[in-house]
């Protein structure tokens, strides 16, 4: 739909819902609303926050003038619900705090959305909760831009796609192949030198996305100097920089 032939459609607006669970919420705001903002079609947006866990990255002000919680929400549908990543891979997944509140969420998205999107260790958390397939180690940190390529034709989800694609990554678990095809409702729509990277129950409308594609072209850099500057010894990010050399500009 053009952007003329949707200003003169008697149409609601589509309703999204996002809970945002990494540290820097305004910097995956930002990321996020980036790419909704491609359709001509209006959107609103709800963010969420977790109750049971205190964020210590943004100010309260913020959380309060921008976020609800879920009690706040629970009652509603939404047409779209959208799982972040989380810094929290290392633990299982029980021993995260907000654990109980997330699964909670998840269950409920099974009848008050149309279609849940999960990103990075969200993927993760709705793979183990809904299928119960835990993430393996992957013994070094995935970390930069893979190429991947499609496993499906004509998926609506993937309309405009190059049969090969790029897509920043940033972890250090994956979702095994194998176990996601030992579920019979699942299907593996694309993946890649990352391994696989979309994930779907199509029928109940669940995708599983194991990388960063909402990143902006610097995200990867800041992750990378930001480990740096901690004494972390950070792999380069492959892909990333010309001749692999992080003094120049990715």
């Amino acid at each position: 739909v053009d952007e003329d032939r949707a200003l003169h459609q008697d149409i609601r607006p589509i309703e999204i819902c996002i809970l945002n669970l990494m540290p820097l919420k305004e910097d995956t705001e930002l990321d996020i609303l980036r790419s909704m903002s491609n359709t001509p079609l209006q959107v609103n947006v709800t963010f969420l926050t977790t109750a049971s866990h205190r964020a210590s990255h943004v100010s309260r002000s913020h959380l309060n003038n921008f976020y609800l919680h879920f009690d706040d929400i629970k009652e509603e549908n939404f047409d779209g619900f959208l799982i972040t990543g989380a810094p929290v891979e290392m633990k299982a997944f029980e021993d995260v705090d907000y654990w109980e509140e997330l699964c909670e969420i998840m269950e409920w998205s099974k009848t008050h959305v149309h279609s849940t999107f999960h990103i990075c260790w969200g993927a993760q958390a709705g793979l183990y909760y809904h299928y119960g397939i835990d993430k393996q180690d992957t013994g070094t940190k995935i970390f930069g831009v893979y190429k991947h390529h499609l496993c499906v034709e004509h998926e609506r989800l993937f309309r405009g796609f190059d049969d090969e694609f790029y897509v920043p990554h940033s972890r250090h678990t994956e979702m095994r192949k194998e176990d996601i095809e030992r579920v019979p409702e699942l299907t593996v729509l694309a993946e890649g030198d990352a391994g696989v990277y979309i994930i779907a129950n199509l029928h109940r409308r669940q995708f599983f996305i194991t990388g960063h594609a909402e990143y902006d072209p610097l995200t990867l850099k800041a992750e990378y100097d930001r480990d740096l500057s901690a004494g972390l010894d950070p792999d380069i990010p492959r892909n990333y920089y010309p001749e692999d050399d992080p003094n120049r500009p990715p």
